[in-house]
């Protein structure tokens, strides 16, 4: 079974950082892309910033230049840098991974983190 941890969400100050992490954990023969979706009240869930297992990164144009993802391959962990956060960041942030399996027959599975609430205000 495969699971993702995420932890650091919380609430933070306009103009803040903030450092949300994930875990893959469980029997998982290969990681995929991992990545952060995020969903602000009253909004479409919309991926922020993607990251391929090659390192091969896309941000989301209202991020770019603020956040950065990251990835530990050897701890199926990735990162998600938040620096001078706006309130619009406001969200519950949700954590990815597509698990790559070959036996018996090849799939992708993607999988979600519980969601992490993160909160900009003074």
């Amino acid at each position: 079974q495969v699971q993702l941890v995420e932890s650091g969400g919380g609430l933070v100050q306009p103009g803040g950082s903030l450092r949300l992490s994930c875990a893959a954990s469980g029997s998982i023969p290969s990681v995929g892309t991992m990545g952060w979706y995020r969903q602000a009240p009253g909004e479409q869930r919309e991926p922020i910033a993607v990251i391929s297992s090659a390192g091969t990164t896309n941000y989301a144009d209202a991020v770019k230049g603020r956040f950065t993802i990251s990835r530990d391959n050897a701890k199926n962990m990735v990162y998600l840098q938040m620096n001078s956060l706006k309130p619009e960041d406001t969200a519950v942030y949700y954590c990815s991974a597509v698990v790559i399996t070959t036996h018996p027959m090849a799939s992708y599975t993607p999988y979600w983190g519980q969601g992490t609430q993160v909160t900009v205000s003074s």
